[in-house]
């Protein structure tokens, strides 16, 4: 009878480790600048959003990389607000991935709010939401945005199809968001072979568990270091150090709150005040300080991206 010990050399025939990376390799992997760690911060829902964050980034000097953006669905601003966004964003030297505003949580269909439909997984409905969903993807590429969320695995293989085609962009990345999902080496996998330019593991995974991820692939990992009360409310700010030395290249995402896009408390809704996400804005960006802070106490040999390194996709207004 073949054991435990046959599959793991199976799974490492085929380029997945057999066992979690209990021994916390160090990631040989970097950004194309070097870098072992960059920093992320979600929730940027509107311009007044971004131009506090901005204002507190150049106050404490501590570079932000990355904005996820629109989270309550850009379909829900303007042009002129877009474009001034995109705008401030560019002269930032700062990467937004934009959240589109169709999905699976617009649509008339409930079972996604039911405790075991919502089990499914978010995935869009019908070749109609996959029309919406593309055709708001243009609207922000013609204003001027490079990157975009996306969820659902059908989605991400069919724009990287179109890019294939050139109706969308070269430059255009695709990030896969913690809703997708994925928790392992073979998901990782699956999500970079079919485009991904940069995926989100679920945020509560062990250091051994993400460092085997890292084996298998190659595009950065977007980390959870702080995450809200309705995905389990933690800060793993005294892991940052070591989860960057095994992720290497990753991203430190900064979310904390009661709840994100859904549920009871959600901040990133369009009845939340922009001056109270302004508010917030600010306090992420001294997180974003103070997660630095103590990788350097730690390990000083891990390196900070500088602001505004060649490869981000930043906006082309």
């Amino acid at each position: 009878m073949r054991n435990q010990h046959d599959v793991q050399k199976m799974l490492e025939a085929v380029g997945i480790p057999g066992r979690d990376a209990y021994d916390l390799p160090s990631s040989e992997k970097t950004f194309p600048d070097g870098a072992h760690y960059r920093m992320e911060i979600s929730g940027v829902e509107r311009p007044q959003v971004l131009e506090a964050l901005i204002d507190e980034m150049n106050k404490r000097q501590i570079p932000i990389h990355r904005l996820i953006s629109t989270v309550m669905g850009s379909t829900l601003l303007d042009d002129a607000e877009l474009r001034d966004f995109a705008q401030m964003a560019a002269e930032a030297r700062l990467e937004v991935i934009i959240t589109p505003g169709p999905r699976s949580g617009w649509d008339v269909g409930r079972q996604l709010i039911t405790p075991e439909g919502g089990l499914s997984g978010l995935r869009y409905r019908g070749s109609d939401q996959l029309r919406y969903v593309i055709s708001e993807f243009l609207r922000c590429i013609d204003l001027g945005f490079r990157g975009f969320l996306v969820i659902d695995e059908g989605l991400l293989w069919l724009v990287n199809e179109l890019k294939k085609r050139g109706d969308i962009p070269e430059d255009v990345v695709f990030k896969v968001s913690i809703f997708a999902g994925h928790a392992s080496a073979a998901g990782g996998k699956v999500l970079q072979m079919l485009g991904a330019s940069t995926f989100n593991p679920l945020g509560d995974l062990s250091l051994p568990q993400l460092a085997s991820i890292r084996q298998a692939i190659e595009i950065p990992m977007d980390l959870h270091i702080y995450l809200s009360d309705s995905f389990g409310g933690f800060n793993r700010f005294y892991e940052g150090a070591e989860m960057a030395r095994v992720c290497a290249p990753c991203y430190f995402k900064i979310e904390p709150g009661p709840a994100l896009a859904a549920g009871p408390g959600a901040w990133y809704k369009p009845w939340i005040s922009p001056e109270f996400l302004a508010w917030q804005a600010r306090e992420k960006v001294k997180y974003a300080q103070i997660i630095h802070e103590l990788i350097q106490a730690t390990n000083p040999t891990l390196k900070l991206s500088d602001q505004g390194p060649e490869d981000l996709a930043i906006p082309r207004p």
